[in-house]
């Protein structure tokens, strides 16, 4: 008869959930007001020419610092003001973790007075873009980079909710690559996000279109496009270039953004621009880096290096366009296929 009496009482009960799954929001972002070089979404916006920088190795596959600090200081002395680290041009994506947080606070303890290091902790899960964030950020990195969540993709409201999650912890840029992500991020995802001060700008790939767009409704942008970049900058509103061809040329690329509408110095980059993104990027850069002497001859798969005949066709291109002009003070060489070091473990 209890029973009865008990069941019938919890039938005229409301239901209510659960205390255990209602978990408080504790969450309090991990940052210092004493991080070295601390820097404003402001003082990002002001940089016309990004060097999205890559990644050099050693013969077991580890970081060549040597090479990487020689190759950031290049950047520097020919005028680059940013640099973003871990990039897709830096391979982040065959990065740990580890390696790409030690590699920031690397490149910000060596670099971080002479120019803005901008840290790729973006992912396409929101918890590690967080938690990555959060790191780059007490290293030292002066802005974020963040691209939209890939392969698994979501929708515009959940685009939304991931980067409100991460632009609250300091400057970030949102990067715009559908040929990577297989989704778009439009103008309506933007729009939201300029809302909020630590917006910097936007790396767009998709056309100049899209970047007169953003620049017509006050919202920064830099070309994702070098074989655009020109353009972009000089008629559509571009504040300037996040580039991989200043890798090779960083005096030229400075010129280009920096020296008012140059049609004579596009045209002569256009086909090492058209060369370096043949195949997907960075396998010519890495190529052609390692043509150059200014990095060993080391793939991290799965990339591999561009045939022997394309590396002769960057002998031409680099007598054509002056070797003073490039990178590095080797004597400029074809290599051969047993002078490349294929590593899939490291």
């Amino acid at each position: 008869m209890l029973f009865f009496l008990l069941l019938r009482c919890r039938k005229n009960r409301k239901w209510r959930p659960p205390q255990a799954a209602i978990i408080p929001n504790y969450h309090l972002p991990m940052r210092s007001f004493e991080v070295k070089n601390r820097t404003s979404a402001e003082d990002i916006k002001a940089l016309r020419l990004i060097t999205a920088i890559k990644t050099p190795y050693l013969p077991d596959g580890r970081f060549d610092l040597e090479a990487y600090d020689d190759l950031v200081n290049m950047q520097i002395v020919n005028g680059a003001e940013g640099m973003i680290v871990g990039g897709t041009t830096g391979e982040g994506q065959l990065m740990s973790w580890d390696e790409h947080i030690m590699l920031i606070g690397h490149t910000v303890n060596c670099f971080g007075a002479s120019v803005k290091v901008i840290g790729n902790t973006g992912s396409n899960s929101t918890r590690e873009a967080i938690h990555a964030t959060e790191q780059g950020f007490a290293v030292g990195m002066h802005a974020a980079l963040h691209i939209n969540p890939y392969y698994g993709k979501t929708s515009l409201e959940g685009l939304i909710s991931h980067f409100d999650s991460v632009l609250s912890m300091g400057p970030t840029i949102i990067y715009n690559v559908p040929s990577r992500t297989g989704q778009d991020i439009p103008p309506r995802v933007i729009h939201t996000m300029a809302q909020s001060p630590n917006l910097a700008g936007v790396k767009e790939c998709v056309g100049n279109d899209r970047v007169e767009h953003y620049t017509g409704n006050g919202i920064v942008v830099w070309s994702g496009n070098d074989d655009q970049c020109h353009d972009a900058r000089w008629n559509h509103g571009a504040t300037g270039v996040i580039s991989v061809t200043s890798n090779l040329v960083p005096g030229m690329m400075r010129e280009l953004m920096f020296g008012g509408k140059n049609p004579s110095l596009n045209t002569k980059l256009f086909p090492l621009i058209e060369w370096l993104f043949q195949e997907p990027n960075p396998i010519p850069l890495n190529t052609a880096l390692a043509q150059l002497g200014v990095v060993r001859p080391v793939f991290r798969l799965p990339y591999v290096p561009l045939p022997q005949e394309k590396r002769a066709e960057f002998v031409n291109l680099v007598n054509q366009i002056g070797r003073e002009n490039f990178v590095g003070e080797k004597d400029v060489q074809v290599l051969d296929d047993d002078d490349f070091i294929l590593v899939d473990r490291y």
